[in-house]
């Protein structure tokens, strides 16, 4: 089954309806006489009632006119926001449950909004400033995700910090793994600014510092994390790649020692015609009709690469023994009346409701496989560990939360400036849905020290 999504060595922002005001009408408060309580006070006391009853019932209370919404955008893009001070609290379980699963729940209204805009953080790439670029509803970050049976608290840049200082992080993977590096840089710089130390010629491997806590964070660019080239014909890319599962993409894996964790994710540049080897030998393919080469499907492809990635960093020699190695899932695209070279597009400004997001998953059964051979090749990795420590395996599952998430993306304002009008529903607005990553990342390192 093949499934429609963008050109992942794109990254890209767009035009987006003009939000829709969900506020319910509530009943006049009525004056009343009633126990010689002064009328006075009874307008206040009505008043007030009426008041939080519309905040209680109303998807965006606040909600204003379009002019409105731009104007109020604009002054908060012009003023600088100061440090996060607050502190998250440790995360609540219901009574008697001795775990709580983060990454199951639905998304609620916020109108803190976002944590940084593109005035406090200055290094947002321009292909995720949707702002910028001429979005001008702002409904989409103003939601957080409330996992069921407990609470997740807002990504604090303090309490990260404190915990990663004096250590390495490193994203291990293609432009979306980029996406939430860009996201947790902007996060981490409303704390302190951080130093930008290295990037490589084409800007692929790129390292922050922040010097106050001795924190580096870094990327490593890995389209498929094994070993892999383009097919050439007349010295002319063909956009399809020979893939060597028995071979990791060195790139990325010589880098490894020294780490203290390690976030690895992949797939959207497995939705393409792909050749597929072991021991030199070619053993199948992916989107492929050829005589003599079997199709062995995108499922597979994918499996295979994640497999050998772990078995690599289970083997690594040279890795600290606990380190901790992350597999971020799966993090779906929202193209819809078309695929994203055939018109397709993502113009929505609200995530979908609980109810929707139960018919989501029952449609969108080919991204959860995804979510869920990732998680079978980190639990056979597991299994598979012989060391004598066992390496820290762990899971950052965002694929169900965003599969609610259709509004969050560039869309088709960025496409027209650099992707020939192409939509990039694949990537995500900064500041947007995927900062929440950034709060599964924190409630995750808080479980691993303790916290």
């Amino acid at each position: 089954m093949k499934t429609n999504t963008i050109n992942p060595s794109s990254s890209s922002s767009l035009p987006y309806d003009k939000i829709h005001n969900n506020a319910r009408n509530h009943k006049n408060f009525t004056k009343s006489y009633k126990n010689g309580v002064p009328p006075i006070l009874l307008w206040f006391l009505g008043l007030t009632s009426c008041f939080s009853l519309f905040l209680l019932y109303s998807t965006n209370p606040f909600h204003f006119s379009s002019q409105q919404h731009i104007q109020q955008q604009q002054q908060k893009e012009e003023r600088q926001f100061p440090p996060i001070t607050t502190r998250p609290h440790p995360i609540k379980q219901q009574s008697g449950d001795d775990k709580c699963d983060l990454f199951k729940g639905k998304w609620v209204p916020d109108l803190n909004g976002s944590q940084y805009t593109a005035n406090s953080c200055t290094t947002i790439p321009e292909s995720k400033n949707c702002f910028k670029n001429g979005r001008i509803d702002i409904d989409f970050v103003n939601w957080r995700w409330k996992p069921e049976g407990c609470e997740l608290p807002r990504f604090d840049p303090h309490t990260f910090l404190k915990i990663v200082g004096g250590k390495k992080l490193a994203f291990v993977g293609d432009s979306v793994a980029r996406n939430h590096m860009e996201s947790l840089l902007c996060l981490l710089s409303q704390a302190e600014v951080p130093m930008d130390v290295h990037k490589d010629s084409e800007d692929r491997f790129r390292t922050w510092h922040f010097p106050s806590s001795n924190f580096t964070l870094m990327i490593f660019w890995s389209k498929f994390l094994v070993k892999s080239e383009e097919r050439m014909v007349n010295n002319s890319g063909t956009g399809s790649f020979n893939l060597h599962f028995d071979k990791i993409d060195e790139k990325w894996a010589s880098k490894l020692p020294g780490l203290d964790y390690v976030i690895v994710s992949t797939a959207h540049w497995f939705f393409r015609k792909n050749y597929l080897y072991e021991q030199g030998k070619l053993i199948g393919c992916v989107y492929c009709d050829e005589p003599n080469t079997p199709e062995l499907g995108l499922n597979y492809a994918l499996r295979m690469s994640i497999r050998s990635a772990l078995k690599y960093i289970n083997n690594c020699k040279g890795c600290k023994k606990n380190m901790v190695t992350l597999i971020r899932t799966f993090s779906p695209a929202h193209f819809e009346n078309g695929a994203w070279d055939t018109g397709g597009g993502c113009n929505r400004t609200s995530p979908h409701g609980e109810e929707k997001g139960k018919e989501i998953e029952m449609e969108k059964r080919f991204e959860l496989e995804l979510r869920e051979l990732q998680i079978e090749e980190l639990e056979r990795a597991r299994i598979e560990d012989k060391g004598e420590e066992k390496r820290k395996l762990r899971v950052l599952d965002i694929t169900r939360a965003m599969l609610m998430r259709p509004d969050g993306h560039p869309g088709e304002f960025w496409g027209n400036k650099w992707m020939k009008g192409y939509n990039d529903c694949v990537h995500w607005c900064l500041p947007g849905p995927v900062d929440a990553w950034s709060d599964f990342l924190l409630a995750v390192l808080q479980k691993e020290v303790g916290l």
